[in-house]
């Protein structure tokens, strides 16, 4: 079991949580320029790289709040989590 901790209610399952795109991540500027291919590669196409990755969080069976985690691919380990709006922690 993974505990996440959730910026709002604190430490919870994982199961009450669903992960979101990576975080930090830079959107099109006008999607609607772009063709259906590119469009494809940029929602389904990402890097899995291991070790930490900043991914965004979703408290779906709580608050229900987005928020941003650095979560350790080789690992399993969630190493910090923070808010959508705050500087991004020195781990990511």
């Amino acid at each position: 079991m993974l505990l996440i901790a959730c910026p709002w209610c604190g430490p919870r399952d994982e199961a009450e949580f669903h992960y979101g795109p990576p975080a930090h991540h830079d959107h099109p500027a006008d999607p609607a320029l772009l063709s259906d291919e590119e469009w494809g590669r940029y929602l389904f196409f990402h890097d899995n790289t291991r070790g930490p990755r900043a991914e965004r969080c979703c408290h779906s069976a709580g608050c229900r709040r987005w928020f941003h985690t650095v979560r350790d691919t080789a690992h399993h380990e969630i190493l910090a989590v923070h808010r959508i709006g705050e500087p991004k922690p020195e781990t990511a």
